[in-house]
């Protein structure tokens, strides 16, 4: 794998070779739980982390979900990754990796609604406490720094308003003002638009069910580590990092992992991917590999399509607001045109007239556009948030994500842009009809 491979390039070829048994070309599957030790030595090494070479079981890492992990830090720009079952578990795990009871995290209030009940509900429960931002107002973000903050959390492009983060000023203030990571979720980017590690973030997670695999046939997740956090200058806010870990050998993972760039990323693997449990199928790595491989060729299709329909909508007499990261005139304009010199993605929302009833009646009347609750497909998809993804939320609290009772959110495929305009006003037509 060479360092100097243009993304094009690296999407296809990194982290694979040849198998090694067969001469196959293409990643085998390996469908096994576990793997033969050579001895009992190297048993004995491979639970003290002293053999980090050889697959023992496939909780902790398998063949085939490894090409995928190198392949996404590579693309990303990272030094190691590490593959979940779920987008929803990357998130979970990149904060529980660092959080204990009593700790508390900053995140941003325009993320997607998953991530918000995850974060205020379910971290709750275990008593880590979480204080959200608007993404774009800085002052908020020091505001809300505490004693026990322990991380910042925001998405690079907003779900599902397209509101763009300041990247660069955020994560400044995560490390001179609260001494804490940055992680950024760049599902809607993908690191073909936008790589975080190269504006300061330290940790980026992503939902592999979405743009990275592209054919909406496989769940997964994956968090890649840029090793660029210090979690060894103040080794009494980081226990996990700095204390040994039972049943692990002698040494904290920061005084062990450190030197290599790993001490992040094999404490997540080794504590809470192994403990909680929520490892990818090697058949699932499998399929987020084919996707990966023809990640810039879509993304370019997304991004065309997506403008086509943004023009389109700008135009329309039944739309109040079109919302796409790279519009001008939004405030985060020359942010936009600072982190995404590729384009916008393409996730296009907008406010339909007539509010929540319009917003029903309009995927109803969609043909070609699937409604279902998902996003990155090469099929183009819509959903109505207010009652679906976001309609545990408040009123208050959707309006405070800028989700409206008539936001509908399309994820534009890579069908031909004139065959999806005629379906957006086919549905236009029946919501004006009825």
């Amino acid at each position: 794998m060479s360092d100097e491979w243009g993304f094009d390039t690296a999407q296809v070829h990194a982290g694979a070779a040849p198998d090694a048994a067969t001469n196959a070309r293409a990643t085998p599957i390996y469908a096994t739980s576990s793997f033969v030790y050579e001895s009992a030595d190297q048993a004995a090494a491979s639970f003290l982390l002293e053999d980090l070479d050889s697959y023992a079981y496939s909780r902790m890492g398998n063949p085939t979900t490894s090409v995928a992990e190198q392949r996404i830090a590579r693309l990303e720009g990272g030094v190691k990754a590490v593959a979940t079952a779920s987008g929803q578990a990357a998130t979970a795990l990149s904060l529980l990796n660092l959080l204990r009871s009593g700790d508390h995290v900053v995140a941003a209030t325009e993320v997607y609604g998953g991530t918000t009940n995850l974060l205020g509900q379910r971290f709750a429960e275990i008593g880590i406490g979480l204080t959200t931002v608007p993404v774009g107002d800085l002052d908020a973000w020091r505001a809300a720094i505490r004693p026990g903050t322990r991380a910042f959390f925001t998405e690079s492009v907003g779900n599902p308003t397209g509101i763009v983060a300041d990247l660069e000023a955020i994560a400044a203030i995560a490390h001179e003002d609260a001494d804490v990571p940055l992680i950024v979720d760049n599902t809607l980017a993908t690191p073909y638009l936008l790589r975080p590690l190269e504006h300061g973030a330290d940790v980026v997670v992503h939902s592999t069910t979405k743009f990275l695999s592209g054919h909406g046939t496989a769940i997964g997740g994956a968090i890649v580590d840029g090793a660029t956090f210090d979690f060894g200058s103040r080794p009494e806010r980081w226990p996990g990092f700095t204390t040994p870990d039972v049943g692990h050998g002698e040494g904290g993972y920061w005084e062990r992992f450190s030197p290599s760039r790993q001490a992040y990323s094999r404490r997540l693997r080794s504590t809470v991917l192994r403990d909680y449990g929520p490892a990818p199928s090697p058949f699932n790595s499998f399929l987020l590999i084919q996707g990966l491989e023809t990640l810039s060729l879509r993304m370019r299709q997304h991004v065309a399509n997506a403008q086509a329909i943004v023009e389109h909508l700008l135009a329309h007499p039944q739309v109040e607001r079109v919302h796409y990261p790279t519009l001008p005139g939004t405030p985060w304009e020359a942010t936009a045109r600072r982190l995404l010199p590729r384009g916008g993605g393409a996730i296009v929302s907008f406010d339909i007239v007539g509010g929540q009833e319009a917003g029903r009646r309009f995927v109803d009347a969609l043909g070609l556009f699937s409604h279902l609750a998902n996003i990155g497909d090469v099929r183009s998809l819509v959903i109505h948030p207010a009652s679906t993804t976001n309609s545990s939320q408040t009123p208050a609290q959707r309006g405070a994500a800028g989700i409206g009772e008539g936001l509908i959110r399309l994820s534009i495929g890579i069908e031909d842009a004139a065959d999806l305009t005629a379906d957006l006003d086919r549905a236009f037509s029946a919501v004006r009809g009825s």
